[in-house]
């Protein structure tokens, strides 16, 4: 869903759950217009009960985001020049009409 709504922002996908020994990135996208490559956090919570679903990336998560995505640089070169930006994705509430909240530079790296 996330993906989807990103997609129609005009962000394409780069790759799906990155996945390492430091941590895991649901998205990397990279916006086309303005040559940057987005690390996107997506977050689902039924009710805010126990915080919305942008506030359950707290500063720990936040660092092992950091980390993962300084790995994926470190492989991957073809985008050493570019601009890189942490975004988060929140959807909330019932998953066939979720409220997407959708928070671009979340944190900085």
């Amino acid at each position: 869903m996330a993906l989807e709504y990103l997609t129609q922002q005009g962000l394409t996908l780069v790759q799906q759950n990155y996945l390492t020994k430091v941590g895991e990135i649901d998205l990397i996208m990279l916006d086309v217009q303005t040559q940057v490559l987005v690390f996107v956090e997506v977050r689902y919570r039924r009710n805010a009960h126990f915080g919305s679903a942008v506030e359950s990336v707290d500063r720990a998560k936040q660092l092992k985001i950091i980390r993962t995505a300084q790995h994926y640089l470190q492989q991957q070169h073809e985008f050493d020049e570019y601009i890189c930006r942490f975004d988060v994705i929140g959807l909330e509430s019932d998953l066939k009409y979720p409220t997407i909240n959708w928070i671009k530079d979340a944190f900085e790296g």
